[in-house]
């Protein structure tokens, strides 16, 4: 390929407030339309807006996050256009005095290197309304519930030259705002959305391309396919001599195309002036400093903990520290095993695939983390086998009680008595002669390979209920004569 790929990503971020950034009318989702609203966000004539002062400290808080500037005094600006959402014909927002200014962003990307990311600015602004355009015969409604909904849009540098680069990145950001706890990241309600910015220029070349922007995508797998499809559409027109246009597009991920939505707009095109309505907000250091020393651990912090602190490899640190959320359930479940290798393995790997299977999130899980603890403290005293434990693990989730219960009412203790397991052992070498033989006759490393015949014997015997520990080193003894 000919082409080096520039990204920029423009992240909103739904703030988590209780209220909107500028009326006192809440924010929960799905509610009827045009239900919570109040004169601000109906753009009435002489509503007044009130700042809320919770998305400010959520504002300066992942401006911290982010090693980021904190713009001790920022300014309301109004981005004035129309459009039937916006009843008020301009978007209060922020433009030449951001709340967050220039930081950065170090990304572990797939293959283990790290990218840092250059972030421009993030800066607070009011959501427009929703058009509705099912059900109306041909017309539109216009639902005001979103209208001055909290955001924080995250602004990055074009730092970003892959699709799986950007993914890296926007899952880095969802990680810090939801340890945070500034913002829920459900990207499939709109908490979270990014509008990607791609250009190509030819390999070598600094000037950069005409770039267009992806509007409103709304998932990991969509970012990742938006930019192959749009990357592969602006290649064809270059290549064939033609040139890229700046505009807006969105993208369809049933057609898996980009589609034009309007000329791209800049910023003397929206006429920014300073709104009149809302004073500068200036802050002061003891305020800033206040709330650097409250912020929680964050992502990379308490991945570097749990190699430190409990040994983990970098892979299994970064995968459990991901989410909060999956971080907290872990260590959870630690307490209760006493053995953290096996919680690291069992709620990456068995967990993960019940709550993937099921299309749920870690925190909906059946089994909670103290009662997932509990049955990996039964294989680690021998109570049970691995195998076993996955049958009671289902059966868990399935709701049919704790793994202690669920041991006691099936009679799946493990049998750890040496002289029932040796009789159990003499009975199958009896009924196994040529086996037995075979195997006297092989070689070592051919001896090892022809103990799963012998293993799978007594597990058939025991149903299961042999422990593999113990059963090896006397099978080995008996059938070596």
């Amino acid at each position: 390929m000919n082409w080096e790929i520039v990204i920029g990503l423009e992240i909103h971020a739904q703030l988590s407030t209780q209220s909107k950034l500028f009326s006192g009318a809440p924010v929960s989702f799905g509610a009827e339309a045009n239900t919570q609203t109040t004169l601000v966000d109906l753009g009435m004539p002489g509503a007044l807006p009130v700042f809320n002062k919770e998305a400010l400290r959520m504002a300066v808080m992942f401006g911290h996050a982010v090693n980021a500037d904190i713009g001790m005094t920022s300014v309301f600006a109004r981005k004035n256009y129309f459009y039937p959402d916006l009843p008020k014909g301009y978007q209060t927002s922020q433009m030449d005095d951001p709340i967050v200014g220039i930081g950065h962003l170090d990304v572990t990307l797939e293959d283990g290197t790290t990218k840092r990311v250059g972030i421009t600015r993030a800066h607070l602004e009011e959501d427009a309304g929703k058009s509705l355009h099912e059900d109306f015969h041909g017309m539109s409604g216009i639902d005001l519930n979103r209208s001055s909904t909290p955001l924080l849009e995250i602004v990055s540098e074009p730092d970003i030259r892959s699709a799986k680069e950007a993914v890296a990145y926007v899952k880095m950001i969802h990680s810090i705002v939801t340890y945070l706890g500034i913002c829920d990241g459900n990207m499939a309600e709109g908490s979270m959305r990014c509008d990607v910015n791609i250009s190509l220029r030819p390999k070598g070349q600094e000037e950069f391309g005409t770039r267009t922007e992806i509007k409103n995508v709304n998932s990991f797998r969509f970012i990742e396919k938006a930019i192959h499809t749009e990357v592969e559409r602006q290649a064809d027109i270059l290549e064939d001599g033609g040139k890229i246009t700046q505009e807006t597009r969105l993208y369809d991920p049933d057609k898996d195309e980009t589609r034009s939505m309007r000329s791209k707009e800049d910023a003397n095109d929206y006429r920014y002036f300073p709104c009149p309505d809302l004073l500068p907000v200036v802050l002061t250091q003891e305020y800033v400093d206040e709330i650097k020393a409250s912020l929680p651990e964050l992502p990379t912090q308490k991945a570097a903990r749990f190699i430190s602190e409990y040994k983990l490899s970098e892979y299994d640190a970064g995968v459990l520290s991901s989410s909060r959320p999956m971080a907290d359930y872990f260590e959870k479940v630690n307490k209760s095993a006493g053995d953290t290798k096996l919680s690291a393995n069992w709620v990456m790997g068995e967990l993960s695939k019940l709550l993937n299977q099921n299309q749920l999130d870690i925190n909906d899980s059946p089994v909670d983390a103290n009662n997932l603890g509990l049955l990996l403290a039964r294989i680690k005293d021998n109570t049970i086998n691995g195998k076993t434990a996955k049958d009671i693990l289902a059966d868990m989730w399935n709701g049919e009680g704790s793994a202690d219960e669920i041991i006691e009412k099936k009679g799946l203790k493990q049998v750890t008595d040496t002289g029932a397991i040796e009789a159990m052992i003499q009975e199958i070498i009896v009924a196994n002669p040529a086996q037995v033989e075979q195997f006297r006759a092989a070689e070592a490393d051919k001896q090892k390979k022809m103990m799963g015949f012998f293993m799978g014997q007594i597990m058939k015997a025991s149903q299961g209920k042999a422990n593999p520990g113990i059963v090896t080193p006397i099978l080995m003894k008996l059938l070596k004569g």
